[in-house]
């Protein structure tokens, strides 16, 4: 097994994930098969509980693993399908180190951190590494594993020496080709004259060597391109060959940035670190250059679309762009396919309740005229509820106004709300997930959940089949997007779905339930026939964490192809629909 070994300094956010699916896209496109590792240095068991608002989304995983954001970049780059294991927390790796204190397997020794929480850290490590996560069978070549935090934070210590004792034992173990250490880090930009400054990469790498590792490449963060005087003196005072100081300067969309990597010589650099061309089991088709062909036509496109399509999210994290991470992703993905350059609108959901205080009433007209304004609409999940009316008032507006409306989750449980209230004329319908008590549940708890348990992980999670009904594909929109699939598998994160002793009332009021469970009980897929709605569509699962650069999300691509008036767009077959008429870009 080779590993690859992603470190961050100077500050968080600088794209580690970002840089080690890159990495990983390099290497997968030489022929390497990859896996991907995120280490999260806090003391929850897994995201499943954190705030969106402090730590963005949570990623879900098909095992129901309830995973940092960043297993989700890995998975769309890499089109991996990782499990909960291969996101390694401080609390997961404790409590695994106290049942077996427990149990007695230390055998009356004391427990310490070393060698005991970073042994156990180690055999993690290597364990899942063999984990195949391509659908392939066997374990695969690089396993890449990235640190988080920053360097010198006391939470992130104990993997940082763990790592150390890894390297150290394994001198002696493995032949030294098997590792490579990749830093990331902040090149700031200051003064009138723009001079880049490298102390705070200099410092960070004395920080790293004081911990004992010592980096193979560094990759440095900046506005503009690194300047060869720059990578130069990073070279010295760093003690790494200047060719291995590589720039990953901003770019236009980041598709780029594994482009970035190959012209800079980064697949070479990795061939001779990991020694990938020495007798190690590896075809001999798989060394030689990259070829990144597809990619790269890929990367260029998105900036070269003419024709723009605007999509509105309504939701109640919208100040944290990070806590729909996976719908934006889907979003970007489905306007490549379709060729457009896509145009976000941001609308905080409370923002569209009804103003009754003078101070909300500019923000109450700006998100109408927002929403009035935008091709189509996503209401994507979330819980608690506030802003939940006015999301029930955006899908009225869409189903009223035939703009095209997509559901997720939340999004879904309460277009239903909406409808038992404007056409059934059920006034009082609510979610029991708001209202315990309330006469019109229109959505209930999951009766095989304890409601009085714990928090974390006992939701309906991970991957699971819905069952899309035989309908007449000129009608069904679940029919057309799923390319007449009569099964598929979506992820999944509620406790709460639509009641379905009230389903046989929707459906004769005109609403269908296109997709369910295999019990037949649980409603996966609501929607309006295409000759009452061009694209309404909810779904209870979260289409987004299954989207990929090159293969969208069905869900977000018909929306996407509705709003830019091509839907049905793509068929099964290859049909395609005609061009529709064609919106210019915002300069």
């Amino acid at each position: 097994m080779k590993y690859v070994i992603v470190t961050g300094g100077v500050v968080s956010g600088l794209g580690k994930g970002i840089t080690i699916s890159s990495i990983g896209r390099l290497l997968k496109s030489a022929g390497l098969r990859v896996t991907s590792i995120k280490i999260d240095p806090y003391l929850n068991t897994d995201a499943g509980t954190m705030s969106p608002f402090e730590h963005g989304e949570t990623f879900v995983l098909d095992d129901g693993g309830e995973t940092d954001l960043d297993l989700g970049n890995y998975e769309r780059f890499l089109d991996l399908s990782l499990t909960r294991d291969h996101n390694i927390t401080t609390g997961k790796v404790y409590a695994k180190v106290l049942a077996k204190e427990r149990k007695g397997d230390y055998l009356g020794k004391t427990v310490q951190v070393v060698p005991h929480v970073t042994q156990e850290i180690q055999d993690w490590i290597e364990r899942v590494a063999q984990i195949p996560t391509d659908g392939l069978e066997g374990p695969p070549d690089v396993c890449l594993v990235e640190v988080g935090g920053t360097v010198g934070d006391i939470e992130s210590s104990v993997f940082l020496e763990a790592l150390r004792c890894a390297l150290r034992q394994f001198q002696f173990q493995v032949p030294k080709g098997d590792f490579c250490l990749v830093h990331v880090s902040l090149v700031p930009c200051l003064g009138s004259v723009g001079e880049q400054k490298t102390k705070p990469t200099q410092h960070g790498v004395k920080e790293l060597r004081g911990l004992g590792l010592s980096p193979d490449v560094i990759v440095c963060r900046a506005a503009d391109e690194l300047e060869d005087s720059t990578r130069s003196k990073l070279g010295i005072f760093c003690h790494v060959p200047a060719s291995h100081v590589l720039s990953v300067h901003d770019v236009a969309n980041i598709y780029h940035v594994p482009l970035l990597l190959l012209e800079q010589g980064m697949d070479e650099i990795l061939r001779v670190s990991l020694e990938l061309t020495r007798d190690c089991g590896m075809p001999e088709q798989r060394e030689g250059r990259c070829d990144l062909a597809a990619w790269r036509k890929m990367a260029l496109d998105v900036d070269t679309f003419e024709d723009s399509v605007s999509i509105a999210i309504v939701g109640k994290y919208t100040g944290l762009s990070d806590s729909y991470l996976s719908v934006f992703k889907s979003l970007k993905h489905s306007s490549i396919e379709a060729r457009r350059k896509l145009e976000v609108v941001w609308i905080e959901s409370t923002d569209l309740e009804d103003g009754t205080k003078k101070a909300d009433a500019a923000a109450y007209d700006g998100a109408w005229a927002k929403l009035r304004g935008a091709d189509g609409v996503v209401v994507p999940g979330g819980f608690g509820d506030r802003g939940t009316e006015g999301m029930i008032a955006c899908a009225k507006f869409c189903r009223e106004s035939g703009k095209p409306y997509l559901g997720v989750c939340l999004g879904m449980q309460l277009a239903v709300v909406e409808y038992c209230r404007s056409v059934l004329g059920w006034a009082d319908a609510k979610s029991a997930e708001f209202d315990k008590a309330t006469p019109r549940p229109a959505v209930v708890f999951m009766p095989e959940i304890d409601e009085d348990g714990d928090m974390g992980g006992t939701m309906r999670l991970g991957a699971r089949d819905t069952l899309i009904e035989g309908a007449d594909a000129s009608e069904s929109i679940a029919h057309l997007i799923y390319r007449g699939k009569k099964a598929v598998s979506e992820r999944h994160r509620h406790r709460y779905e639509v009641n379905p002793d009230y389903v046989g009332d929707l459906e004769a009021a005109g609403l269908k339930f296109v997709g369910k469970d295999e019990t037949g009980r649980r409603m996966e897929i609501i929607e309006l026939p295409r000759s009452a709605h061009p694209y309404y569509i909810g779904c209870q699962f979260h289409p987004e964490f299954k989207s990929r650069p090159q293969n969208p999300s069905p869900p977000f691509y018909g929306l996407v192809l509705a709003a830019a008036g091509a839907f049905p767009g793509p068929l099964a077959d290859g049909a395609v629909a005609p061009e529709p008429a064609k919106k210019k870009a915002k300069r």
